[in-house]
């Protein structure tokens, strides 16, 4: 299988000032179409912000960035926007639901600036929270739902678009241990049984037993 995600001497610092803070040192990282990989590290080993830099919402200070063929890193704001809402589905520690709309509302956003059809989007909502197992959960407000729930309904989200990678940070954070595993297990499910291309970060120790590599960060450099 190709990599479908390459890393090539990438690195990011942040200014303080005139004080410059490194976070990545010149990494190098290819990632297969179909892998799922998880990354682990101690707080402040730059997990999260590889993970932006792939998913495009942050840029490399140097090195490129291919994501499916595009070079994000040389894409300008306007591009990298709309790369991003057609190749990237975002998983977060903590929902980010609309409390005031339905799971399926919440689900039908991001195919709201596409050109599909009020029915077609319909279509695609439903097979998504079905796929989730929220298919009895549709006109539920997040209010109405557990922890768990509320993340199957982020989940289901980010997949509506068919998107070509799946970015997940800390999706099991805020959840107990019961419901984590369940996320964790969703997330293998839509790795083996529909292909998609994971990249997780995570400090769940049982994360690693789902994914199919396993890479350290420790400050900056992968060990």
């Amino acid at each position: 299988m190709s990599a479908i995600i390459q890393v090539k001497n990438v690195s990011k610092s942040y200014w303080r000032n005139s004080l410059e803070i490194p976070v990545l040192h010149d990494l190098t990282l290819d990632v297969t179409e179909g892998e799922f990989l998880v990354l682990m590290g101690p707080s402040g080993s730059g997990k999260t912000t590889l993970l932006n830099l792939i998913a495009g919402i942050d840029r490399p200070s140097k090195g490129e960035l291919n994501v499916a063929g595009t070079d994000i890193a040389k894409l300008n704001e306007s591009g990298l926007a709309k790369w991003r809402s057609a190749s990237v589905g975002f998983v977060f520690q903590f929902y980010n639901l609309i409390p005031v709309l339905t799971a399926f509302e919440n689900v039908e956003l991001p195919l709201l600036l596409t050109k599909l059809s009020k029915s077609e989007r319909k279509k695609h909502v439903e097979n998504v929270l079905n796929i989730v197992g929220l298919g009895d959960r549709i006109y539920h407000y997040p209010k109405q739902l557990s922890g768990g729930q509320e993340q199957r309904v982020a989940i289901a989200r980010a997949i509506v678009t068919d998107p070509v990678i799946l970015v997940a940070d800390e999706p099991t954070g805020d959840l107990d241990k019961t419901s984590a595993q369940e996320i964790l297990t969703l997330m293998e499910r839509l790795n083996k049984e529909f292909k998609k291309t994971i990249v997780m970060v995570t400090h769940d120790p049982h994360a690693a037993e789902k994914a199919t590599r396993l890479l350290h960060l420790e400050k900056g450099d992968l060990v």
